[in-house]
């Protein structure tokens, strides 16, 4: 945890972003197996740190995207990953200790099934949840809130999600859509009467199923917790990143009106959609910072979903996507923090755009996926630090030597003043071995800053 000085208030951003990652890099009251482990920390954290202020490190940190390939590693299906966390430990150390990377980019694809079936979770199908044991999960896109909702919505965010999307998400907390306002509870007349509805039996069934699935949470985080200290202590390996959000418009079109609604919103509805998107800034940039403070890390992961090239026009983009976006990096970087955008599909024709109206420099990290580095390079260099884009589609039916040359091109041409790391473009869930440890290796050696 992370706790700001009593001076916080008046520290710049800058000066609160020094003090994040002092607390992130201090190897005070971390356990280590060894001082070569320790030394490992302190090289590694000092590296990403030099790549976001746009500096030379030792060499080219690297930090790819591990999602469902470690279980392949592993030997183990995607419903045991989900499951069996011992399993799950098993085969997450098995492919860390094949593989040593620079960090820990989240732990692979552990998601706890037990969570999502004591809620009755809709909006995504898992193995053992809908879906066959050998399958990865997949979203459901639905419209969890309807068109008209919009006002409701904006009044009160945190509300609606309690009372009208989580019950229509959650089959096992439908009962919260009988719940009173909590202001009832400002006068000791009403108070009794905000109860009445709780001691009903499907509301109380909805927090049985919500207190039981916080059990399962709490067993999920310690057995995470575990596997990934073990990495930590035996390797030297910092976990990256600590926090989470997202831009205010994915907020909207990825689970509460899905990709069809609310690109029909921007035609029908547009005021209301800006409305919602201005409403859910301060929101978006509160989840960020109490989740990156909770797990001591100065680093907020943001994956980037439906600002992407072929969702909507560079004007559109400029008027529902990017503004609300960008006043959730600034409110991140004025608490001191480093938003870790996974800029998913393309973002060519974007690039422009936000180099025009950038958010402050050294900052930033921005992980491209199917963007040209080249041209990411060119708008994004002199002002954020950048990572990407190796293929997956290459690292799963390429060559090794096809790998090294990627990697090499990239490290030439992308990387070579500083401000850059070696990440695949997606989260990675097929790849050969040979190909990853080609990327890997090539990195490592080819690299290294003279």
């Amino acid at each position: 945890m992370f706790t700001p000085s009593d001076n916080w208030k008046k520290l710049t951003p800058a000066e609160k972003r020094e003090a994040r990652f002092a607390s992130w890099m201090s190897t005070e009251g971390r356990t280590f197996a060894s001082t070569e482990a320790e030394q490992e920390y302190a090289r590694r954290s000092q590296r990403i740190k030099d790549v976001i202020e746009l500096k030379k490190p030792d060499r080219v940190p690297l930090a790819p995207f591990i999602g469902g390939y470690f279980m392949k590693v592993g030997g183990i299906t995607p419903y045991e990953t989900m499951y069996d966390y011992d399993k799950y430990t098993e085969a997450w150390h098995k492919f860390n200790e094949e593989f040593r990377l620079d960090y820990l980019i989240f732990s692979g694809a552990f998601n706890p099934g037990k969570v999502f079936d004591k809620l009755g979770y809709k909006v995504y199908r898992w193995p053992g949840g809908g879906l066959a044991k050998d399958v990865d999960f997949q979203c459901v896109e639905g419209e969890y809130m309807m068109a008209d909702e919009y006002d409701q919505f904006i009044a009160d965010p945190e509300a609606y999600y309690m009372r009208t999307y989580m019950p229509r998400a959650f089959s096992a907390l439908e009962g919260w859509a009988m719940l009173p306002s909590f202001f009832a509870t400002m006068e000791l007349p009403m108070a009794p009467a905000l109860m009445i509805p709780v001691g009903l039996p499907p509301v109380q069934a909805a927090f049985k199923a919500f207190i039981e699935a916080g059990q399962a949470a709490l067993e999920f985080a310690e057995a995470m917790g575990k596997a990934d200290g073990y990495l930590q202590a035996q390797y030297g390996m910092p976990a990256l990143p600590g926090g989470f959000t997202k831009a205010p418009f994915d907020y909207i079109g990825d689970t509460l009106r899905g990709t069809r609604g609310i690109m029909l919103d921007t035609y029908r509805q547009p005021d209301k959609v800006l409305a919602a998107v201005e409403r859910l800034v301060p929101i978006a940039i509160q989840m960020g910072v109490q989740t990156a403070s909770a797990n001591n890390n100065p680093f907020v992961f943001i994956p980037l979903h439906k600002g992407a090239d072929g969702f909507m026009s560079n004007k559109d983009f400029k008027r529902f996507y990017w503004p609300t976006y960008k006043a959730v990096l600034e409110g991140l970087i004025a608490e001191g923090l480093v938003p870790w955008n996974l800029v998913e599909g393309g973002y060519n024709t974007r690039l422009e755009i936000i180099a025009n109206d950038p958010p402050p420099a050294a900052s930033t990290y921005w992980n491209f996926d199917q963007t040209d580095m080249l041209e990411a390079k060119k708008h994004f260099g002199s002002w954020a630090a950048i990572a990407g884009n190796v293929p997956s589609s290459m690292l799963h039916a390429g060559s090794p030597e096809q790998i090294t040359d990627y990697v090499k091109h990239l490290i030439d041409n992308v990387g070579q003043d500083g401000g850059y790391a070696m990440a695949t473009g997606a989260v990675l869930d097929h790849s050969t071995i040979e190909n990853l440890h080609a990327m890997v290796k090539t990195c490592k050696e080819y690299g290294v800053y003279s």
